[in-house]
């Protein structure tokens, strides 16, 4: 068993209250449906990171010092990551202390002290799974929320967390010097079709006013590991006919945004949590909002009637604004706090 600092003590009894209001039960589907209340006033605000898990290292603290500064000012509800929690190769086990170097040791502000709901991007798959998924891990520290997919059901929005580093072909077949934990996920086909079945299912049977998509790996993206085709090719169709807002993923170590030309979806990526400046840029034939080669998180604040989304570098600077309301696409925001 790992450690149990005494960061990792009081994270577990600053965030037992909102633990003791979230209900976890599995659907029809066979999917984990957490529930998360919103704000008193129906609102909700949260922040973004992926790719971070590196003890600290290329500004990963000095990121989560700035989420914790956006986050007291939002007072965020929750943090979502997109993945590649702990590098190089995963977690060796539920006692490998990069969990609490990575994770419990640097997201330290009060702010933070939330639950986090987290997917596993590819550099997770390269270490052991089902430690990541095992609940030990949230004895240790009770915000970390890990699943394959899920969905968190937060009144005015469900968030479906989709796995998408089992659609990536070439893990599969040309893995390298990598070993991919597969346990729990072959044979690839039928793991991704009941995947794309249930995910289907629950996104249709949704009755909440937003619908959000959240994976590790790119759909469209203009940097370094740019598009992926798998994901366009399976995934982004159950995404359109079912109406989905947004597409949020992290896999790309940069900050963006882009807009569908043929469908409403919006592409946020947040993949800046540590290392990054890759100088790589290759558009694509979706329209570019906004893109920043760079280290940083997003955050999001949504209501019935508008999302609000706001990108940060790593010395907490505002980068890039953008609204979303359901009766105007781009109408301007009236409500947003800025941090």
């Amino acid at each position: 068993m790992a450690r149990r600092s005494s960061r990792a003590c009081a994270a577990a009894m600053a965030t037992a209250a909102v633990f003791a209001l979230l209900a976890a039960t599995a659907t029809a589907t066979g999917l984990v449906r957490v529930e998360h209340p919103t704000k008193s006033d129906g609102s909700l605000s949260l922040l973004v990171v992926g790719d971070w898990g590196r003890k600290g290292t290329y500004n990963q603290s000095r990121v989560a010092e700035q989420m914790g500064k956006v986050g007291e000012k939002l007072n965020i509800d929750f943090v979502i990551s997109t993945g590649d929690n702990f590098y190089e190769d995963g977690l060796t086990g539920v006692d490998d202390q990069a969990f609490e170097e990575s994770f419990t040791d640097i997201y330290t502000a009060k702010s933070l002290q939330k639950p986090w709901y987290l997917v596993l991007g590819n550099h997770d798959y390269r270490g052991d799974v089902l430690a990541q998924l095992s609940p030990v891990l949230r004895k240790i520290d009770q915000r970390f929320l890990c699943m394959r997919s899920f969905i968190v059901n937060a009144e005015i929005v469900d968030f479906f967390f989709i796995d998408t580093t089992p659609f990536q072909l070439k893990y599969w077949t040309r893995p390298k010097d990598h070993h991919y934990d597969w346990r729990g996920v072959a044979p690839r086909q039928k793991y991704i079709t009941n995947l794309l079945k249930d995910m289907d299912e629950a996104m249709k049977k949704s009755t909440a006013k937003w619908k959000i998509a959240v994976g590790h790996h790119t759909i469209r993206s203009v940097s370094d590991h740019g598009d992926t085709k798998e994901l366009l090719q399976l995934l982004l169709p159950v995404l359109k006919v079912n109406s989905i807002d947004f597409y949020i993923n992290g896999h790309d170590h940069c900050l963006e945004h882009i807009s569908s030309r043929d469908s409403p979806i919006q592409y946020l990526t947040s993949g800046g949590g540590s290392k990054a400046w890759r100088g790589v840029f290759q558009p694509n034939s979706d329209k570019l909002q906004f893109f920043y080669d760079g280290q940083g998180f997003m955050s999001l604040q949504i209501n019935q009637d508008q999302a609000d989304f706001i990108f940060y570098d790593v010395s907490g600077n505002i980068l890039y604004k953008w609204s979303k309301s359901k009766a105007n696409y781009l109408q301007p925001s009236t409500y947003i706090t800025e941090a």
